[in-house]
């Protein structure tokens, strides 16, 4: 029982496709309501019909989080829903830059950071201020690997999902005396549309994951466990840490 989340309620952003997908349905299973937000409406409701089917109820919030006062309005229209946000799942995030370093226009450098880290604290700060005076919460910020190693050629990426995890670290620190819990989720090499041009070359992808442990790409269900284990009481002792799920990745 302690991975139940009947009678809370979530606010996943980045919900309308892969990962975030995934991680808003696995919530509603799990038993929490969902406030979904993305830019796509119409995507949206189509993953607010697959949560309905199961039950739960799901409200569409369409918002750029890259608008500071669009991330401040998001939590405030969430809160409006059920009056009370317990899990956010800060899962937007991306980048479609993939080059040599000294080809990085600075303007590209600063549309990843509005994009996976600017969005976070202005999200971060919304939510954290009701769920530090309310005395509760659980924040998941979806990082990734590449936060923890170098990445060559994926250098604005790589140091946004690093300070995403500092971030956490410090707020988990901060907010700790308010039983407000702030955890980093960090994928490994995951199937989604994004990297389709990589998982879905002639070997698979086979190259990318060669010298991890179980050699193979994750798919975006896998992701749903851990994020489930954050957002409930099973994890009420966890803050401040980075789950990491890639295959043994970052163990070789």
């Amino acid at each position: 029982m302690t991975f139940d989340l009947t009678g809370k309620t979530a606010l996943v952003t980045g919900a309308s496709r892969g990962i975030g997908r995934a991680l808003a349905v696995g919530l509603a299973a799990a038993g929490a309501d969902l406030v979904l937000s993305a830019r796509d409406e119409a995507l949206l409701k189509e993953v607010a019909g697959e949560i309905e089917s199961l039950g739960r109820t799901a409200t569409v919030l369409p918002a750029d989080v890259t608008d500071a006062t669009a991330c401040g309005q998001l939590v405030e229209d969430a809160l409006g829903v059920s009056g009370h946000l317990d899990v956010l799942v800060n899962n937007a995030g991306g980048s479609s830059y993939m080059g040599p370093f000294t080809d990085l226009r600075f303007s590209g450098w600063e549309k990843v950071m509005r994009l996976n880290v600017d969005s976070l604290v202005h999200l971060c700060q919304a939510a954290g201020r009701h769920m530090t005076a309310r005395g509760s919460g659980s924040i998941i910020n979806v990082a990734s690997v590449a936060g923890l190693t170098g990445t060559p050629f994926l250098a604005p990426y790589g140091a946004s999902k690093a300070a995403v995890i500092s971030l956490t670290k410090s707020l988990a620190l901060e907010w700790g005396e308010h039983n407000v819990r702030v955890n980093a989720l960090c994928p490994g090499w995951t199937k989604t549309d994004l990297n389709k041009t990589l998982w879905g070359a002639p070997d698979g992808g086979a190259t990318w994951v060669a010298n991890q442990g179980l050699k193979r790409w994750a798919t975006v269900d896998e992701m749903v466990g851990p994020t489930v284990f954050l957002a409930s009481d099973a994890s009420s002792y966890v803050t401040g840490q980075s789950i990491v799920v890639d295959g043994g990745q970052t163990a070789a």
